[in-house]
């Protein structure tokens, strides 16, 4: 096969299915990417339907970096496609990978050029996904992780497309050679204090010398491990489906009779659907052996990427860091305002559909957190008055929200719980004007809902 032509027999007909008319070329003006760009230029001139930009990130950490637009900007006018440079800045914390992160703010700005009609092609190829499953070996990477590259994702508003995973990196050079096309050599390529510059150089060789065919063995071996991750993902949509809460909480009944790796693989599942992150099998542990298994009467809390995992109401919850107890707010003025952990209220002065009456000049008005549990409310539309503690409960306020939610005080008497109740002669009157709330929040919320 002409490798010219890799985009007309393995994806034409996916590009068109996807709705794509836009391709975007990340163009480094390395060889890999100087390929592929002479292979979406034949491809274009043969499927004029489609519109082909290459964009060529500027990261400034190269001295040489000026230069590598210039070279990029006239092999791109000499093929007639449009160049777009992006210039960002790097900004490395301490014990940050710089690789890592030159990597986030690259695809940060590929992301911010996507349309749903757009997809980006890269040039990675099937030597760079050995050294990708080498990397998740390093890391005890799961399925998901030994999965490797996809050759298709959605990214951004789009899609990102890798053509070239089934094309060695020997082929490139021979088909760039042939052809006596000039591309940039990136010196920090060389540098093998990055983790993939040390495979490349100093592994990758090694192991093809021994065993020829092992990028294609490695790549096949990503395949399977995509289909099982898939599988694994099918299994815990199902799991889910019937463990979850409407609130976003999951049910302990449905965990307990599962197997441990579907267990696993099911919290794994939820906890990324809240939050984007995976726990890793000593997390896992944890969850289950200090939370789940908790004893009846404790309220256990493992803190966990910012947040808090916390068992309520038989149920898993993945909730925010609450911090401390808010202090009391006093309020002269309406519309007043207050927004803390357990929501956002506002009071306003009302002339009809009041919740509250009016304060009178005798009363300062207050939001207190943490109140006595002891503290006896009459609800108005209750008979008798009840102990706050026991409010909570019934009116399935979470525990851990409980000192952080507004009571609101008419001098030392409790008026209302904003969002929740108003106590008895503190309603609004019909023939006068009072206040009404409007309340946003609510108990267990997702740390990331």
């Amino acid at each position: 096969m002409n490798p010219l032509e890799i985009l007309d027999v393995h994806w034409i007909s996916r590009l068109r299915q996807l709705g794509v008319n836009r391709l975007l070329l990340a163009y480094s003006g390395g060889l890999d990417s100087l390929c592929l760009l002479h292979m979406a230029v034949a491809f274009v001139a043969r499927h004029p339907e489609f519109s082909l930009q290459a964009l060529h990130v500027h990261h400034g950490l190269n001295p040489a970096a000026d230069d590598w637009v210039a070279h990029c900007q006239r092999t791109c006018d000499r093929l007639g496609v449009p160049l777009r440079v992006e210039r960002v800045s790097v900004h490395r914390e301490a014990r940050q990978s710089l690789e890592a992160v030159a990597r986030e703010v690259r695809y940060q700005a590929l992301a911010a050029q996507m349309s749903p009609t757009t997809a980006l092609l890269t040039a990675h190829h099937q030597d760079d996904q050995l050294e990708t499953l080498l990397l998740a070996l390093k890391r005890g990477a799961g399925p998901r992780g030994l999965g490797g590259m996809p050759p298709e994702q959605t990214f951004g508003s789009g899609w990102l497309i890798r053509p070239l995973l089934a094309t060695s990196r020997p082929q490139l050079v021979a088909l760039a050679e042939s052809a006596g096309w000039q591309w940039i050599e990136d010196d920090s390529n060389q540098d093998q204090r990055f983790d993939r510059n040390f495979l490349r150089h100093s592994i990758v060789p090694v192991l093809s010398q021994r065993w020829p065919a092992i990028a294609t063995t490695a790549a096949r071996s990503a395949t399977l491990c995509r289909e099982q991750e898939q599988l694994l993902l099918e299994v815990a949509e199902a799991d889910l489906a019937g463990a979850i809460t409407p609130q976003g909480g999951l049910l302990l009944r449905c965990l307990h009779p599962l197997s441990m790796p579907r267990r696993h693989n099911l919290l794994r599942h939820w906890l990324r659907k809240c939050c984007g992150q995976v726990p890793e099998a000593e997390a896992l542990q944890r969850i289950w052996s200090e939370v789940v298994l908790a004893r009846a009467d404790a309220s256990p809390a493992l803190q966990w990427h910012g947040g808090v995992i916390r068992r309520y109401a038989d149920s898993l919850w993945l909730t925010p860091s609450l911090g401390p107890i808010p202090p009391t707010c006093w309020i002269s003025t309406w519309p007043a305002q207050w927004q803390g952990a357990a929501g956002r209220l506002r009071l306003l002065p009302v002339e009809r559909a009041a919740q509250l009456r009016m304060p009178t000049t005798a009363e300062a008005v207050s939001l207190r957190f943490a109140v006595a549990g002891s503290q006896r409310l009459h609800p108005l539309e209750r008979a008798h008055s009840r102990e706050l503690k026991k409010l909570w409960h019934e009116y399935q306020i979470a525990p851990w929200l409980r000192e952080q939610w507004p009571v609101l005080f008419y001098g030392e008497q409790i008026a209302a719980i904003p969002g929740v109740l108003v106590c008895r002669g503190f309603e609004a009157s019909l023939e006068a004007p009072g206040l009404a709330w409007q309340w946003q929040g609510g108990p267990a919320r997702p740390a990331c809902a």
